[in-house]
């Protein structure tokens, strides 16, 4: 079975009548407050603001607009090889297609929901306009048996992923997600490459998705008992000695941490969530949170090994698990190899340090609730209205975890870079959009809002974590709209 979707090159063409995308009629939209909790939904002006987002919306000189054409819905699968699984997915599959294009290409995919509930796309650390963003603060969430046209410029290259950001903590476990690639024009060259997404899932005795196991699954995150490396568990990797491949790694799992290894080889990181990083990195070992990517270059291998591709011990908070294997890489017979990895794949210029005073302090908390169990918090508050920020303005911001547990901050929309981790220079630059706090730790990180004003958000990537509660709303504006308003 193919992975890719069937996608072709169109030219402009018209944005999609209002009443093609769904019935706005009848929802209440939230007022922008400065303080408080935020209350969902999109601004009073969304069906406008998606329309200019829309047209904007055209290939660079050269470059083309690829359409895809996504349906979401319910079918049965193979997690585990002769057992039905009733599962959620794109195109009939999990996971979804991997959707392919070029930086300087424009991306059209249109969605149908033939799910029984409501649902959106969100594209996970693509910098799209705030109307495409694929959430309930840019979007009213598309109904069953309707439909909606995502259209953006790709302005970067990297290992992306797609996934909904509607009851999320449902969805993504029957399996809708995906991965996205965009190339740039000057990539390593290597002999193969591979897209792998792990997850995991829980199956009762029947085989089917086990329903949530309540409190304690919201505390800690939903952790499944099979793993999945691309919707399939315990697969085998064939790789022919003496060739070097490029892996493009998603955690897509609700709350595992993936401390990714090749029983102990050394491989190369050549990039992470925000695309190529400026030199490639040898390493054992590299930790994967959810909703992170890695790129790695591994091999080359002799021919006969065989390695389990692993996850090793990890303490987010809840002890030390044994290690945990996702598949078998298997080397086979030698072939000629034409990999040729630079020794520099990009320049990072670093756009602030550790000694720069931070602009906010985001604060990962939590509170005791009689019904709940447990509420999860930034800055004391659950879905946190926080401050404007302004175009062109640099943001250093300090994140810190005041709990017992990890958790993965996602920034929605931007790249940002890791200036410094409790007093430590990281040891290489890079672009993130997610990046681990672990428990009593801090996190600082810089990153300049460029030209796309309106709703965003940054929030824990554990998923359980985020509907509970931790996450932030904030608005960025245009530089003139903050001076008239005396900000």
């Amino acid at each position: 079975m193919s992975t890719h979707p069937a996608a072709h090159h169109e030219p402009y063409h018209e944005p999609p009548h209002a009443a093609h995308l769904h019935d706005a009629a009848g929802h209440h939209d939230h007022p922008h407050a400065s303080h408080g909790p935020a209350m969902h939904g999109p601004p009073a002006d969304v069906l406008a603001r998606y329309a200019r987002a829309y047209a904007d919306a055209q290939p660079a000189p050269g470059h083309a607009v690829v359409r895809v054409d996504l349906e979401a819905h319910e079918f049965d699968w193979e997690f585990v090889a002769g057992r039905a699984t009733r599962a959620w997915g794109y195109n009939a599959q999990v996971p979804g297609p991997v959707i392919e294009a070029r930086v300087g290409d424009v991306l059209e995919i249109h969605l149908v929901n033939s799910l029984s509930e409501p649902t959106t796309v969100h594209w996970h650390g693509l910098r799209v306009p705030a109307a495409m963003d694929g959430t309930d603060m840019a979007q009213h969430p598309i109904p069953p048996d309707g439909s909606f046209t995502y259209r953006f410029l790709l302005p970067d290259a990297g290992t992306f992923w797609y996934h909904p950001h509607s009851n999320e903590t449902i969805q993504l476990e029957h399996g809708l997600y995906g991965a996205l690639i965009v190339r740039g024009d000057d990539e390593p060259l290597v002999d193969g490459e591979r897209v792998l997404i792990l997850d995991d899932v829980t199956l009762n005795a029947d085989g089917q998705i086990a329903a949530p196991a309540g409190w304690r699954e919201r505390i800690e995150g939903r952790e499944g008992d099979t793993l999945l490396v691309n919707g399939r568990s315990g697969p085998e990797i064939m790789l022919p000695a003496g060739h070097v491949e490029r892996w493009r790694v998603v955690n897509a799992s609700s709350a595992r941490y993936v401390r990714l290894s090749l029983d102990g080889r050394t491989f190369r990181m050549l990039g992470t969530g925000g695309g190529l990083v400026e030199a490639p990195v040898s390493v054992t070992e590299v930790l994967l949170t959810p909703g992170d990517r890695v790129d790695v270059a591994v091999g080359p291998f002799a021919e006969g090994d065989v390695l389990p591709v692993e996850s090793l011990p990890y303490d987010r908070g809840l002890g030390l698990k044994p290690t945990e294997p996702f598949a078998t890489l298997r080397v086979g017979v030698e072939a000629p190899s034409r990999a040729h990895v630079h020794e520099r794949l990009r320049d990072i210029p670093a756009i602030a340090d550790g000694s720069v005073r931070p602009t906010r302090v985001v604060r990962f908390g939590e509170r005791t609730h009689t019904e709940r169990g447990l509420d999860f918090l930034i800055n004391d508050e659950v879905h946190h209205r926080a401050e404007p920020v302004t175009v062109g303005s640099l943001q250093v911001w300090d994140v810190v975890n005041e709990t017992t547990l990890d958790h993965p901050f996602h920034l929605h929309g931007f790249f940002f870079q890791v200036i410094e981790r409790d007093d430590r220079s990281p040891a290489f630059r890079s672009w993130q959009d997610t990046v681990n706090v672990p428990a009593g730790a801090r996190v600082r990180i810089a990153w300049i809002p460029d030209d796309r004003p309106g709703e965003w958000m940054y929030h824990c990537h554990i998923l359980e974590h985020h509907e509970a509660g931790m996450m932030a709303h904030f608005v960025v504006v245009p530089a003139h709209e903050m001076v008239s308003s005396g900000a």
